[in-house]
Formats: structure tokens, sequence, C-alpha cells
């Protein structure tokens, strides 16, 4: 194989695969792809652990567009990444998001965040208590004010296959896979002109993407910058019900949404099950290799959310639980994308907060642009650049989960 690449990718999950699919398939590109990564199980990787959903329900426009993108890949992933006969259907389950607002603040921000949405053209109603309990009547909403609910564009899907596919068409487009681990970058002023690899090798390259995920900042610290991202730990529970209420709602067929209490607990069908999460009320960074669920959670938190927000929900029990990790953005929980001023060949991938598979398909895309073209040619990402992090401005958004 060889040791000169035009562009080296660290990192090979969801990210990675997808900046490598959309490079390689871009038109008057023709140079050489390499991929590393250190564990081509994914057994750890956020991509496999991830809850696998998709909405349009962000704050700020970029996002709401970014998810449309998403959205549209998702759909049609099959016939996009049909390659003989493998075409990779995601299975894709819009069955919508559902938040919640049971203060003010809440409501305030559902209205100011729907202002947003709808001038982007998503498929978001807001609804009344009545509304929402006629539309979910397995819900007791006597302490609501006001819901927002996704129609269409928002759910989830199989988190592996979003990633597989874009895998599988990048090698069937030319680029290298190697199972090993990146140790060192060697820059040279303001280039990075060097990969070197657990292995011992040592790699060329013009152009280093970091797609590290809750790795990153390890990287770029390599290359002697800073990016402020970190693992975080998330514990995912699987449930059942002595008496299931999917089939109950009186919208989308009967099919329930992805529901984020005003608590902060979420819950979504998961199969004949369904899964739920909570955010840690101790948020901090933790080691790269804590995978350990933070049992706790259920009993504590998540069990009482559920239990007082539906009777379906007051017999339930826990099939299965893991742990993963969001490549956490501390500045402002958005993606870091796009080059660093001091060196332009390290082009970043980072700080997803939780919505990287969803936002997937278009960092792809953006990242394969900036590479061919030098510029943004679809939809501009430059406000979620690395400026913002070098002067320590935030590009917020509400809504985090």
């Amino acid at each position: 194989m060889s040791e000169v690449y035009d562009v080296v990718i660290v990192g090979g999950a969801a990210i990675g695969s997808s900046v490598a699919c959309y490079l390689s398939g871009a038109e008057g590109f023709d140079g050489r792809v390499l991929v590393v990564e250190r564990d081509p199980s994914y057994a750890q990787a956020s991509t496999a652990l991830s809850a696998a959903s998709i909405r349009t329900q962000f704050s700020n426009a970029i996002n709401v567009a970014i998810s449309q993108y998403g959205a549209e890949v998702i759909r049609d992933f099959a016939r996009c990444m049909a390659s003989g006969e493998d075409a990779p259907d995601l299975n894709f389950h819009e069955g919508g998001y559902l938040y919640l607002a049971a203060t003010p603040d809440q409501e305030r921000t559902l209205r100011e965040n729907h202002a947003v949405q709808r001038a982007c053209g998503a498929d978001v109603v807001l609804w009344s208590p009545e509304e929402l309990a006629a539309a979910f009547p397995h819900l007791r909403t006597g302490d609501i004010r006001l819901a927002s609910y996704g129609q269409s564009g928002e759910g989830w899907f199989d988190n592996t296959g979003l990633m597989n596919g874009f895998r599988n068409r990048a090698r069937a487009q030319g680029v290298d896979y190697i199972r090993d681990e990146v140790t060192g970058l060697t820059r040279a002023g303001s280039r990075i002109t060097h990969v070197t690899l657990a292995s011992g090798r040592r790699v060329s390259c013009g152009t280093l993407v970091n797609a590290a995920g809750p790795r990153a900042a390890q990287v770029a610290r390599m290359a002697g910058l800073h990016i402020p991202v970190e693992p975080r730990k998330r514990t995912v529970f699987l449930y059942d019900c002595a008496r299931s209420p999917e089939g109950s709602a009186r919208v989308n067929h009967g099919r329930l949404p992805l529901m984020i209490d005003p608590s902060g607990v979420y819950c979504r069908p998961e199969g004949r099950y369904f899964m739920t999460q909570c955010p840690p009320e101790d948020d901090r960074a933790v080691d790269v290799g804590d995978f350990e669920p933070s049992h706790a959670e259920f009993e504590e938190r998540i069990w009482p959310v559920l239990a007082a927000r539906s009777e379906a929900f007051e017999a339930i029990k826990v099939i299965r639980s893991w742990a993963g990790h969001y490549a956490w953005n501390r500045l402002d929980q958005n993606m870091i994308v796009g080059p660093h001023p001091e060196v332009p060949n390290m082009l970043f991938a980072n700080g997803f907060s939780g919505h990287g598979l969803q936002q997937a398909p278009a960092t792809g895309r953006a990242i394969a642009e900036l590479i061919v073209h030098g510029a943004y040619r679809t939809l501009d990402l430059s406000p979620l650049g690395v400026d913002r992090i070098l002067t320590g401005t935030p590009f917020l958004e509400k809504n985090v989960i």
C-alpha cells in the first residue's frame, strides 16, 4: 500500500466514512484517500451506541437545514448507496419528535424555535394541551403549557447501516481503510506533512481530516492545537411495558414519537420495546474508556418521570442498558467544522455533542466541498468554523438533548 495520500481521515465511523464517501465520489477529485480507524468493529464508537435519531427541531437555521438534508439522504439511502445487489435500507421510522413545555420559559423557547423551524420549511406544529391529549391519549398533560411536534422529517433509523453504507461506497470508490491508530502528527510551519501510526508506519498527507469523535482533542493536540471537545457519558435504557401504548396515537397511523419531557428525560419506541435516556446530573468529562452504564439513573430519575407522564409507563422493566459517549463541545454544543487558521490543511469535523449521526451526511458533503473546491458549495457552515472557538464566541443552540 502506498504511504503517500492526498487526504488522511482520522476516524472511520459515521462522520469519517461520510467524508470519505462524498470526497471519493466528488466530480473533479482523483486523489488518494486513507481512513485510519483504531477499532473497525466500532463496538465503542459513538455511532454504534447512539439512539440513532434525527430531528429538524433546532433553534438555529443552520442546524435545521443540516437535518433537512440528512433526512433526504436517509430516506433515499438505499438508492444512493446501492452497490450491485446491496441496497442498504435504513428502515427510517418517521415517528417525529414531541417536545413538551411546562414552564413559561420552556413555552417561550418552543415558540421562538418554531418560528425558526417554520421559516426553514420544517414540518413542525405547535399544540395546546388539549390538542396534545387528543393526539396522544396515553399522556398526562395537566402540567403542560405547549407541545411541539414534528409531523415529518424526524424519527429514527439504522445507525450502523448509515455508517456501513458510507464506508462500503467509499471503499468501492477507491478509499483505503486500515486498522491502526494515529499516535503523532508532523507539522512543518503551517502544514501537517505526515501522520505517524501505532504500527510504526509514517504516512505523508496533503490534507488531514480530524473525525476522531470523543478523541478529537487528542488528535488536535498532536498538531499543537486545541479544541474544547471531550467525552461525556450517556446511558441508554431499553425497557418493556406491561401495557404498551404504541399504536394508541391518533396521528401518524398510531405511531408514537420520540417524546422529550420537560424534565429532559426522553423516550421513544424501539421495536416492541421503548428506549429512554436523561442528561446526567453530574455531566462532566469521562475517560475515553469508561463505558460503564449509570444504572442508578433509571430508578432514581427516569422511571419516576415516565410513570408520572403516562399510566402505561408505571409498570415497566429494563431489558438492557449501555453507555456511549457524546463528543461534547464545551463552548456551545455545536459541531466544529472546517480548517484551522493556523494549520489550513487540517480540517475539523468534531464536537457534535450528540448530533453527529444525523449531521453526518451534511458534514461529509461540506468537508468534501472544502477539499475539492476550497469553499462550501451547498450549505454554508462557516458560522460553525474554528474561528469562533479561538475567539470564545458561542454559536448557540437551545435544543440540545
